[in-house]
């Protein structure tokens, strides 16, 4: 995928992880389009490892689940790791 594709997974996925976990998050569209393609690679990542998948490379719907599911395991840890620090 290019680089214009991953901004745009990464604003999708980003946007379904902050839809489904609301919450006071710090950013606008960069911080929920970063949060989104950190989220593919961490979706993409654990899938792996649990045999029910692989990396995100398009589009597809079960693309755009990992990444979703990715961002919502980085924002659970984002915020586990803020709450305690202050």
């Amino acid at each position: 995928m290019g680089i214009f594709s991953w901004i745009i997974l990464g604003l999708i996925a980003g946007a379904l992880a902050k839809w489904i976990m609301p919450g006071p998050d710090p950013g606008g569209w960069v911080v929920t389009i970063v949060i989104g393609i950190v989220g593919a690679f961490i979706g993409g990542w654990v899938g792996s490892l649990v045999g029910i998948g692989g990396p995100v490379t398009g589009f597809g719907l079960g693309d755009i689940v990992t990444a979703t599911v990715g961002a919502l395991i980085f924002l659970f840890i984002f915020r586990a790791l803020r709450s305690r620090g202050g």
